[in-house]
C-alpha cells in the first residue's frame, strides 16, 4: 500500500489529507472518504486502507483544518462532556456545508494535477455521521464529477441548514446509497421516513436502507455499538456501489 499525508491547498489554508492507494497496477478510481464528528484517527486510516486494497485511491481529509493542526482528538472524544469531547464540539458546531463543498472542489483539483495517483474521471464520495450530508450535498453540487455517493448514518439530512441535502435530491444524478440505523438520536426514524419519501419523489437514483437493531456508529470497530454483520454489510454495499459506477 502506498500512503502519504499531503496538505491540499484550499482557499482557507492547507487541508491535511491522508491518501492511500494500491502499490501495484494502473492508477485507480478516486474516492473521497469524509470523516465523522470525532475526527481523524487510526480507525479511519484503517478503513481507508481497507477500501484501497480493493482498488481505489482514497483521500481522507481532516475537515477540521480551518481550526488548526491541533484538531485530532484522543479516545475520550466519544465520552460526552469530557475535555476532548468539548474541544471537538467547539469546532464541529461551526461546520457548515458550503465550505466543505469548496474542500471537495480542492480535492478534485488535486486529483486533476496527479493523474499518476488516481485515474481521471468520475469520483466516488461517502461520509459517516456529520459527513453523510456532505457526501450527498457534493453529489448534488457536482453531478458532472461525482459518479457514486453514499451516506452512512448521516446526521440530520433533513434540516434547515444551508444546502441541506433534502433540498437538492433532484439534482443528484449518480447512484446514491443512504444507510440508516434503526436506533439513532441524530437521525431519528421520523426524519428517515420523511427523507425516504423525499428521495423517492425526487427520483434520486439508488436506495435508502434502514438496518434493524443497530445504533448510530455501528460500522466503527472501536465503538461500543459496533455490529459486525451490519458493518460487513456496509462494506458489501459500498464496494458494490463503487464497482458498478467507478
Amino acid at each position: 500500500m502506498l500512503e502519504q499525508v499531503h496538505d491540499i491547498p484550499t482557499g482557507d489554508g492547507a487541508m491535511e489529507t491522508f491518501i492511500c492507494r494500491p502499490e501495484r497496477g494502473d492508477p485507480c478510481p478516486p474516492v473521497l472518504f469524509l470523516m465523522d464528528a470525532p475526527g481523524i484517527r487510526e480507525e479511519l486510516y484503517d478503513m481507508a486502507r481497507r477500501l484501497a486494497t480493493v482498488g481505489y485511491c482514497v483521500l481522507l481529509p481532516n475537515l477540521y483544518y480551518r481550526a488548526g493542526r491541533d484538531t485530532k482528538y484522543g479516545p475520550d472524544v466519544l465520552e460526552k462532556d469530557s475535555a476532548e469531547y468539548t474541544r471537538m464540539r467547539a469546532v464541529r458546531t461551526r461546520m457548515t456545508i458550503p465550505p466543505v463543498m469548496d474542500d471537495v472542489a480542492a480535492m478534485f483539483a488535486w486529483l486533476d494535477a496527479n493523474p499518476d495517483a488516481a485515474r481521471p474521471g468520475k469520483v466516488g464520495v461517502h461520509g459517516y455521521c456529520m459527513s453523510g450530508p456532505y457526501a450527498l450535498a457534493a453529489a448534488a453540487r457536482y453531478p458532472e464529477r461525482i459518479g457514486a455517493a453514499a451516506s452512512f448514518y448521516g446526521t440530520w439530512i433533513v434540516s434547515d441548514a444551508e444546502e441541506s441535502p433534502h433540498l437538492n435530491l433532484g439534482k443528484i444524478k449518480c447512484e446514491t446509497y443512504i444507510s440508516c440505523a434503526e436506533h439513532d438520536d441524530l437521525a431519528p426514524l421520523p426524519m428517515v421516513t420523511e427523507l425516504q419519501d423525499l428521495f423517492e419523489k425526487a427520483g434520486t437514483p439508488g436506495e435508502l436502507e434502514i438496518h434493524p437493531g443497530v445504533h448510530h456508529g455501528f460500522g466503527f470497530p472501536s465503538r461500543w455499538c459496533y455490529d459486525k454483520p451490519a458493518a460487513e454489510r456496509h462494506w458489501e454495499r459500498l464496494f458494490a456501489l463503487y464497482a458498478r459506477n467507478l
